[in-house]
C-alpha cells in the first residue's frame, strides 16, 4: 500500500491482470491497451515456448523475444527461479513506463497483485501487509524521491494464491527493476520456512545482484537488509 496523495485512481482488469493505477489523470484507455500488448506478447511466447509458463527454473535468454519476455528471463536468471515469477512485476513496470513515455502522466504508481512500479516527485510511505503477523500494517518503508523509479514487490507463503515453497508472512524487495524485485521476492520467500531461517534468507538476498533492500516478516520476527528506511505506522 502506497499513499495516494493528489493522484487519481484507476482500476483495470483484463483476465487475470488486475491493476490499480495512480496517475495525474484518468488513464484507463491507454493502460488497457498497454495491458493487452503485454499479455499478447507473453501469451504468444508461451504458445511457441510452452516451458516459459511451467518452468520453476531459469530458462536461456532469448535476444529475439519481445522486450517484456527478455526482462522476465533476465530477472528469473538473476534470482534462480522460473520466468513466470516475474510476470506481475514486469507488467506493472511496462504499463507504468508506457504511461510515462506516452506523456500521460509525470507521476505514476502501478500495483499488480501486490507488486508495485513507483515513480513520484516526492518521498512516499509504503505499508507492509504481512497477513496474521502482529507486525502486519504496523511497519512500512519510507521511499526517498531519488530512489525512484522503483519496484516494490512482496511474496508470501501464508497469503494469497501465488506459488511459494516457504512460510514467510511477507518478503518485500526493492529494486529499480520491478521484474527483478518480483522474482527475488519469490526466491527469498522460498528460502524462509521457519523463524530460524531469517539469517540464511537475508544472506541469499545479498547474493542476488541488483537488489536495493529486503524486509522479511515471519510471525513476530523481522529481518532487513540493504538501503532501506523502516518506519512504524
Amino acid at each position: 500500500m502506497v499513499d495516494q496523495g493528489s493522484l487519481l485512481a484507476t482500476t483495470i482488469t483484463v483476465q487475470e491482470t488486475d491493476l490499480h493505477i495512480l496517475a495525474e489523470q484518468e488513464v484507463g484507455g491507454p493502460a488497457h491497451d498497454l495491458i493487452i500488448t503485454c499479455r499478447s506478447q507473453i501469451e504468444g511466447y508461451i504458445t511457441s515456448q510452452p516451458q516459459f509458463a511451467s518452468s520453476l527454473d531459469p530458462l536461456p535468454l532469448d535476444n529475439l523475444a519481445p522486450a517484456i519476455i527478455q526482462t522476465m528471463l533476465k530477472a528469473a536468471l538473476a534470482a534462480e527461479v522460473g520466468p513466470m515469477a516475474a510476470v506481475a512485476g514486469a507488467i506493472a513496470e511496462f504499463v507504468g513506463r508506457g504511461l510515462l513515455e506516452g506523456g500521460l502522466t509525470g507521476e505514476v504508481m502501478v500495483e499488480n497483485g501486490g507488486d508495485i512500479f513507483l515513480l513520484r516527485n516526492q518521498q512516499c510511505l509504503s505499508a507492509i501487509y504481512a497477513g496474521e503477523s502482529p507486525l502486519s500494517n504496523r511497519i512500512g518503508l519510507r521511499i526517498a524521491r531519488e530512489k525512484m523509479p522503483l519496484g516494490i514487490c512482496t511474496s508470501s507463503g501464508s497469503i494469497g494464491h501465488s506459488l511459494s515453497f516457504g512460510q514467510a508472512d511477507s518478503v518485500t524487495v526493492l529494486a529499480h527493476n520491478t521484474a527483478l524485485a518480483d522474482t527475488a521476492a519469490t526466491r527469498l520467500g522460498n528460502e524462509l520456512k521457519a523463524d530460524e531461517d531469517m539469517d540464511h534468507t537475508l544472506a541469499v538476498a545479498k547474493d542476488i545482484p541488483g537488489l536495493l533492500g529486503v524486509v522479511v516478516v515471519k510471525n513476530e520476527t523481522l529481518g532487513a537488509w540493504g538501503d532501506i528506511e523502516l518506519i512504524k505506522i
